[in-house]
């Protein structure tokens, strides 16, 4: 189990978050929705569709910091020369959610520090959809579905689910993401050491 790092500074409120912008424009959280032409969102965290059974998120948003967002939207890009694009089910999440995510009652995962790339506004979970039909690509299993195949070295699977994950895999590499490798839809930036955790709600951050 990962050690907790012996400090780290958690933003609280919108108003320091605020006066942290002032000298660092690119630490703004933007909302990918606007920002990317044909990004689908899934956003499983607004539903009940979770490990608590319930919505977590009072507003279905997905924020990410400006180049973390803008990497993104780079994938995006490469995608759409395939005929593909993203289903974003995931972003930025507070740093009080992660907690009661990561240690729900008998479901004990990894400690809420392990998982801070979402708390900075740097990692996303991500799966592919046609762009001519809309649909979803095969991939190995549903978001936040745990089973061998939720691993993203994994191989005995279909060839047509093995190439989907390969590209998805590609895609986000070359931006600058990188896989967990326990999760193969869970991408985090390579940046997102730069950018201190958020403990801030979505209504908060405008």
């Amino acid at each position: 189990m990962a050690a907790e790092p012996s400090a780290f500074s958690i933003t609280t409120s919108a108003a320091e978050y605020r006066r942290y912008l002032l000298g660092n424009a690119e630490g703004e959280m933007l909302d990918v929705a606007k920002l990317i032409p044909g990004l689908v969102l899934d956003l499983r965290f607004a539903t009940a569709q979770t490990l608590l059974g319930r919505p977590l998120y009072a507003r279905a948003r997905a924020l990410l910091r400006r180049p973390v967002a803008e990497a993104l939207q780079r994938v995006q890009a490469t995608l759409s020369g395939w005929g593909l694009g993203l289903c974003l089910y995931d972003a930025y999440h507070p740093y009080s959610l992660t907690t009661e995510l990561m240690c729900p009652p008998d479901k004990l995962v990894d400690p809420p520090w392990s998982h801070l790339p979402h708390t900075r506004g740097c990692a996303v979970g991500v799966g592919l959809i046609e762009l001519a039909s809309q649909r979803p690509l095969p991939l190995p299993t549903d978001f936040h579905e745990y089973q061998p195949a939720t691993h993203s070295g994994y191989g005995q699977l279909p060839a047509h689910v093995l190439f989907n994950r390969s590209m998805l895999l590609a895609a986000m590499k070359q931006q600058g993401f990188a896989n967990y490798p326990g999760e193969w839809w869970h991408y985090a930036h390579q940046r997102w050491a730069d950018f201190s955790p958020l403990d801030i709600s979505f209504e908060e951050l405008g």
